[in-house]
């Protein structure tokens, strides 16, 4: 009896696989670092080859480690890094330049080309989403116009395009599976929101054929069979990491959100079958649905610099040997000191979309020490949370009653209660911490047939802990006050 699901996980750092059981207990994990390029200031590159040897050695790794066969594994579900950009050649799978990352500014320009031709309305009407150098329409165009001969291959139909899902299943396959799902398509500002499918007008606007695009399914849905050590294993469940990571959270009825705290936070408010046109700096975006059913969206805040800045903390700066320390740093002191830090290294993202915003820290006086630096980039990934809730609740019309929260970060019991106090809401951290994972292991157990439906998936959920509010109104004023204006020095900057 097939009795296991295995997740592949690529993330922006790593690739993981992890491997689970009908109860949803994790069996084995294996984690390979995958690193990252920077050819120049606000550029950021992955070999694609890399990407791909670092999942499939996790997932050779995760199977042995594991001791079952690859047999007894009833489905395969991808959640991956999403708008980062893979252009390849189709007769050879060879790469035609490196992987441009989702942090990656260099197309700025071409998305300043696109607003002052006025098309930012009809992009967002079309997309949901804001011209940004973020999305992979103008990172495939930038390819296309900078890489000898890749317009002209790309054109005689000699091109294939894919976000890390669709390299990833393509090389697994051998070459037989070109696709992606809508919650992947619907971040490459290529995809129509309304008609579910590549939009024409844009892909002639941006001069990419339309050939080069994978086939779009639902993320519950099956792809075709991958091998793994000689066995052929079925895909039946594709998201990115963060619509993953909102099925996985049990996020299945509109007005449930939760947060990531990865390299960047991403928070995502489910909105059901309305797509909701943000009027205070979100995007919206695909929801996780499976085959079958109808559409569904979600509200979606995207903070560049979440995690990051704890990376940046440790290998930049030597502020810290390890992540945890930063919890320790926080605690030794009352407060930052009237210091703010806008870890704004990729520009800002929601709700103020700037993309030539540059880190910055503020308040600075003879007595900051290392202590008030470090508390101050915690904090940091709080605020830039909460400037993203206060816009869901603009939009929504009413403040959320609570905050799923996941991710690395999230296990900061410092960062969640100050998630807390400055949010002045409920955050609930999951007894399933890799809700990325779980998320694309549910879309293909439920694809497979491994679970029924979505109660059941709820009743595999549970909670490991509740932080409350416990600031008081005039505080949190007071600190919110001096976050906008840091952040209005580091724009004004």
């Amino acid at each position: 009896m097939k009795n296991y699901i295995l997740a592949l996980d690529e993330g922006t750092t790593s690739a993981r696989s992890i491997l689970f059981d009908r109860d949803m207990n994790v069996i084995a994990i294996a984690q390979n670092e995958i690193p990252q390029i920077f050819p120049k200031p606000g550029w950021v590159e992955q070999d694609p080859l890399e990407i791909y040897a670092s999942q499939y050695a996790s997932m050779t790794e995760c199977v042995a480690r594991s001791g079952i066969s690859p047999d007894e594994i009833a489905a395969v579900g991808i959640t991956n890094q999403r708008e980062t950009t893979i252009v390849w050649e189709k007769s050879t799978g060879r790469p035609v330049y490196n992987a441009i990352v989702w942090q990656c500014r260099r197309t700025a320009p071409i998305c300043a080309g696109l607003e002052k031709a006025g098309l930012a309305e009809k992009i967002s009407e079309k997309t949901g989403l804001k011209i940004d150098a973020y999305f992979s329409g103008t990172k495939i165009k930038w390819i296309l116009d900078n890489v000898p001969g890749a317009r002209e291959k790309a054109e005689a139909g000699e091109l294939l395009f894919g976000t890390v899902d669709t390299w990833l299943m393509w090389k697994l396959s051998g070459g037989r599976i070109h696709l992606t799902d809508n919650t992947n398509a619907s971040r490459t500002m290529l995809y129509g929101l309304a008609s579910c499918d590549w939009d024409d007008e844009l892909l002639d606007i941006l001069r990419i054929p339309k050939p080069m695009l994978p086939g779009i399914r639902a993320s519950g849905s099956f792809y075709g069979e991958i091998n793994l050590m000689g066995t052929a294993l079925p895909v039946c469940g594709v998201a990115g990491d963060q619509q993953s990571a909102l099925f996985g959270q049990c996020c299945f009825g509109p007005g449930e959100m939760k947060n990531t705290y990865g390299t960047g936070c991403f928070l995502l408010a489910n909105t059901g079958g309305n797509i909701v046109r943000s009027q205070h700096g979100l995007i919206t975006t695909a929801a996780a649905t499976l085959s079958g059913e109808s559409h569904a969206y979600a509200l979606e805040g995207s903070v560049f610099v979440g995690g990051a800045v704890i990376k940046w903390l440790r290998d930049g700066m030597r502020l810290i040997d390890e992540a945890h320390d930063t919890e320790y740093f926080a605690r030794k002191i009352k407060d930052t000191g009237g210091v703010y830090m806008v870890p704004a290294f990729s520009g800002l993202g929601a709700p103020y979309w700037d993309m030539n915003a540059l880190g910055t820290i503020v308040g600075i006086t003879g007595g900051t020490r290392r202590s008030h630096i470090i508390r101050a980039a915690l904090e940091s990934i709080a605020y830039q949370t909460d400037d993203v809730i206060r816009s869901v609740s603009k939009d929504a019309g009413e403040a959320p009653a609570s905050l799923k929260v996941d991710g690395g970060a999230s296990a900061n019991d410092f960062l969640m209660q100050f998630q807390a106090d400055i949010s002045n809401t409920t955050v609930i951290r999951a007894e399933m911490k890799e809700a990325t994972a779980a998320g694309a292991a549910y879309l293909a157990g439920l694809t497979a047939g491994i679970f029924r439906n979505r109660d059941e998936i709820k009743s595999l959920s549970g909670v490991k802990r509740t932080f409350l509010p416990e600031m008081s109104e005039e505080e949190r004023e007071r600190k919110l006050d001096g976050w906008h204006r840091a952040v209005r020095a580091c724009r004004s900057y």
